[in-house]
């Protein structure tokens, strides 16, 4: 039987990809209440240049705000989406926080994704290339790549360089951009650029299969609306004072 969506993996397999990260969604949009919003502290004097330079108002701004967060914890979801497509290719399998991302089942293959190219730190670089060495010396006959989903370049080529002073080298240890090693795992020059392709067909059919529609409720603006209008500060001094009223003189808010 013919696939309708991808060549190299199932249909009920990429369904449950496109699902899953479905979910992920809208894990991230759900509830997000002022107290979630706060979690991490807000950058109250970028957002009061972002509503003069880019001409937000208030309300505008927060939303825009509460995207991003809601944007940054889907990105890591991203990841998770190409390991769970990479994983259902025959012959290979995700790692479920094994230490790697995707490997070989014979062991000819341990992998390590990231959705883009500059999402590490020297000494992120540094312990994952030790990382991967130790795979390639434990198991003499693997390949190991620095997956780069999102690259400036195709390559796949050795990893060798200075990281944090030191100069490291290896064999067997590589790094990749995303369509080579889509390239690699399943045998097609344009594995990517299928899953490119094929996605909004893929993803208008999940959607028209969904029984119910999962409904969103940010309570977040609505929370800080309410306790600015109580204080009788705007929106911006409202957040402003609930995050650094202890700063010295930001009690004085009014």
């Amino acid at each position: 039987m013919t696939n309708k969506y991808l060549s190299y993996i199932s249909d009920e397999h990429f369904l449950s990809c496109i699902e899953n990260l479905h979910k992920s969604y809208t894990r991230a949009k759900a509830n997000v209440s002022k107290k979630k919003f706060y979690s991490n502290k807000i950058d109250t004097i970028k957002l009061t240049f972002d509503a003069s330079f880019n001409e937000l108002d208030e309300v505008t701004l927060i939303k825009t705000e509460i995207n991003r967060q809601i944007d940054k914890s889907i990105n890591n979801s991203i990841g998770t989406f190409h390991e769970q497509i990479l994983g259902g290719i025959k012959g290979f399998e995700v790692g479920n926080f094994s230490g790697f991302d995707i490997k070989a089942s014979d062991n000819t293959l341990f992998a390590d994704i990231k959705n883009k190219h500059n999402t590490m730190n020297s000494s992120s670089a540094e312990s994952l290339f030790q990382k991967l060495a130790t795979y390639a010396d434990t198991y003499k006959k693997a390949e190991c790549y620095w997956v780069q989903i999102l690259a400036k370049n195709s390559f796949n080529e050795k990893w060798f360089g200075e990281i944090n002073g030191k100069e490291y080298s290896h064999s067997r240890v590589n790094k990749i951009s995303g369509d080579q090693f889509y390239k690699l795992l399943t045998g097609k020059d344009y594995a990517l650029f299928e899953l490119y392709t094929i996605l909004p067909k893929a993803i208008s059919d999940y959607l028209k299969n969904l029984k119910t529609e999962e409904s969103e409720n940010n309570s977040a603006l609505e929370e800080i609306q309410t306790s600015s209008k109580e204080s009788k500060r705007t929106i911006l001094d409202e957040i402003t004072f609930e995050n650094y009223s202890y700063y010295l003189g930001f009690d004085k808010l009014e």
